[in-house]
């Protein structure tokens, strides 16, 4: 069970503040109703390695992350992602994740100067904004 997605996209995020990001989404999912805890789980070192959790993979090239359909686990979205996705945006400089459910709905997070942009409606929680109300699906 769950919710299927497709996430694609590129964000600007340095190297360098990699581990700094990872630390502020492991606090984020410290912080969520039911937490999530990656204990016994393979070292979380890098964003690539904590990505699973957020339904994606990610692939670093020099100062970007490629974000990508996670193939290897099974890519069902949560409040997990959610917070993932809110969590590296004050590291993020700029970029764009698109996001597709498997019904069909797409969103997509935009970053640039620390924030987080949603635009669309998430199929998984109905929301309009990250972590927001659910709202009814918009017609056509």
């Amino acid at each position: 069970m769950g919710y299927h997605v497709l996430p694609s996209g590129r964000l600007h995020l340095p190297a360098s503040d990699d581990a700094a990001a990872v630390v502020a989404v492991k606090a984020a999912w410290a912080g969520l109703k039911r937490p999530f805890d990656p204990a016994g789980w393979p070292p979380d070192d890098t964003l690539s390695d904590i990505a699973w959790a957020a339904a994606a993979s990610v692939t670093r090239d020099g100062d970007s992350i490629e974000l990508g359909h996670d193939d290897e686990g099974d890519p069902k979205w949560s409040d997990t992602s959610t917070a993932f996705y809110v969590a590296i945006a004050p590291f993020v400089r700029s970029g764009t994740v698109d996001i597709e459910g498997e019904d069909g709905a797409t969103w997509s997070y935009t970053y640039g100067g620390g924030k987080i942009t949603q635009d669309g409606w998430n199929g998984w929680d109905g929301a309009i904004e990250p972590f927001g109300e659910p709202v009814a699906f918009p017609s056509e």
